[in-house]
């Protein structure tokens, strides 16, 4: 399939990337999306936002396909809200050619760079507060041994 998409015509590509669904969309809020889906998008709390947030990213998914043309494309499951909400923010600054680049590359990539890429993101701040947490413990320990 990676193959087909990048030899296919832009217009047959930019087709592909506008077939997505807005993100925490009219979809999801029907609850017409697949149940694959409706799990990716509750893995990041998609499925739990507050009045504000779903308007935020209402708001967010507006102007995205504004400037752009077709729906902000992102792994979900790679993500919390909060870096979801960061990424719009992010790549709602960048070309319209380089977002169509990016989203046709999300398209093709392989299940184990995924699972890679949502390892470092989801891990990094797990090893980062195991980290400081020893090294708080670690003086408390030597004090308490004097």
């Amino acid at each position: 399939m990676v193959t087909v998409v990048k030899h296919a015509p832009a217009e047959k590509q930019l087709a592909l990337l506008k077939s997505h669904p807005d993100l925490a969309g009219k979809e999801a809020q029907a609850g017409t999306m697949t149940a694959s889906s409706v799990a990716e998008q509750a893995s990041a709390g998609l499925n739990a936002l507050s009045h504000d947030e779903m308007l935020r990213i209402s708001d967010l998914n507006v102007a995205y396909k504004k400037k752009f043309g077709f729906p902000f494309i992102i792994a979900v499951r790679m993500h919390t809200k909060e870096g979801i909400l960061f990424e719009f923010n992010r790549r709602l600054q960048n070309e319209t050619q380089t977002e169509f680049a990016n989203d046709l590359q999300r398209q093709g990539r392989s299940k184990r760079e995924a699972i890679e890429q949502a390892a470092g993101i989801r891990l990094r701040p797990i090893l980062m507060t195991t980290a400081a947490m020893v090294l708080g413990v670690v003086p408390l320990l030597t004090a308490a041994r004097r």
